[in-house]
């Protein structure tokens, strides 16, 4: 069993349109532990420092400017495979190529109002993660994932 944490964004589409009890309610029933919340304005340093892999996609500025328009729900959930298994249930990027069930088939409008953002990778996740979190941030909740396996 390889437990892992991984950062989700409910980005300002999803805080705007009231989805974020939705997103949290998906990642737990999935059975992954909300060990870190915070509810916060993304100014534009930490917006670039979080999005620096596309810093030079013409597209840049606009992801950017999105999740700096409003507010946003930085999440890290803790589990078994967290990272993949936190991405396939958002879904591919896309919402018109996502599998149905996934949080972005359901709920997201477009590519570029797509709702969440997930890590990609063991790397990218503790990369992220430090960049919405300190350490002291985090609760240990190992204790309720331990139980929930031996049950």
């Amino acid at each position: 069993m390889t437990i892992e944490r991984t950062l989700i964004l409910a980005k300002p589409d999803a805080v705007s349109r009231g989805l974020v009890g939705e997103l949290i309610a998906r990642l737990e029933q999935r059975g992954y532990l909300i060990v870190a919340m915070r509810l916060m304005q993304l100014d534009g340093e930490r917006a670039r420092t979080h999005y620096v892999e596309h810093k030079d996609k013409p597209f840049f500025a606009g992801l950017v400017n999105f999740i700096t328009s409003g507010p946003i729900v930085a999440l890290c959930a803790e589990g078994e495979n967290a990272i993949e298994g936190v991405r396939q249930l958002m879904g591919a990027t896309d919402p018109l190529s996502a599998a149905p069930g996934t949080i972005r088939a359901d709920f997201a409008q477009s590519i570029g109002r797509n709702l969440v953002h997930g890590s990609d990778s063991k790397m990218s996740a503790e990369r992220e993660l430090a960049i919405f979190f300190s350490e002291n941030d985090f609760v240990s909740r190992r204790h309720d994932m331990e139980r929930w396996f031996r049950e």
